[in-house]
């Protein structure tokens, strides 16, 4: 298993990649996405390769989260999906997408994408990965549960969610639940619990 910066020409296979591991094309980020990430913050870019075939992929930007708070959107942290937001003098890296083929999971590709996440959150000092993460099991509850009960069920370990799940065991803690987040993610009818993992070996930078 081989993890390094998505390429150019890896593009059109990290795009079909996202539409099978999100199940859903409009959800998915498109080529002109994909190019600017690269063109942008190359660093934050990359793919899972195993036996040579791209098998994963993740995308992240850097942003002062201060300036955004807990009350945003998906459109509001990427840009509509096209991060030219993005800061190297920012303190919080923001995670955009993990995308695993679904015949490659099991494998631990999410995981070491998350390893990959956090050494990039090292490398550049950063204070802390903040994501919203989707909550792909919620429409199955929503008739009895309202989104903030079932994230905390899913805290509890009541509920398993796919995603809520993996992030929390990944040491990611929930900030709050955002509605209206993701457009077009009907599963999570477009809910996201906005989650975060510090950096203990952050140093506080000058101005």
């Amino acid at each position: 298993m081989i993890i390094r910066e998505i390429q150019k020409e890896d593009i059109d296979e990290v795009v079909k990649i996202a539409i099978l591991g999100f199940g859903n094309s409009e959800i998915a980020y498109k080529e002109e996405h994909y190019a600017n990430h690269i063109n942008t913050f190359p660093e934050g870019q990359v793919c899972v390769l195993y036996d040579g075939k791209i098998v994963g992929s993740s995308s992240s930007i850097i942003i002062n989260y201060e300036e955004y708070g807990d009350d945003h959107t998906f459109e509001d942290i990427s840009k509509d999906g096209f991060i030219n937001n993005h800061n190297y003098r920012g303190k919080n890296l923001y995670g955009l997408d993990v995308v695993v083929h679904p015949a490659f999971r099991k494998r631990h590709i999410g995981k070491r994408l998350y390893e990959e996440r956090r050494c990039l959150c090292k490398q550049f000092n950063l204070q802390s990965i903040i994501i919203g993460g989707r909550m792909p099991n919620y429409h199955k509850y929503a008739t009895h549960h309202s989104a903030h009960e079932y994230v905390e069920f899913v805290q509890q370990g009541k509920i398993y969610d796919p995603v809520l799940t993996f992030q929390l065991k990944n040491g990611f803690n929930v900030r709050s639940v955002n509605a209206n987040y993701l457009e077009d993610d009907t599963d999570s009818l477009e809910y996201a619990a906005i989650m975060e993992w510090i950096n203990k070996e952050y140093e506080l930078k000058e101005n």
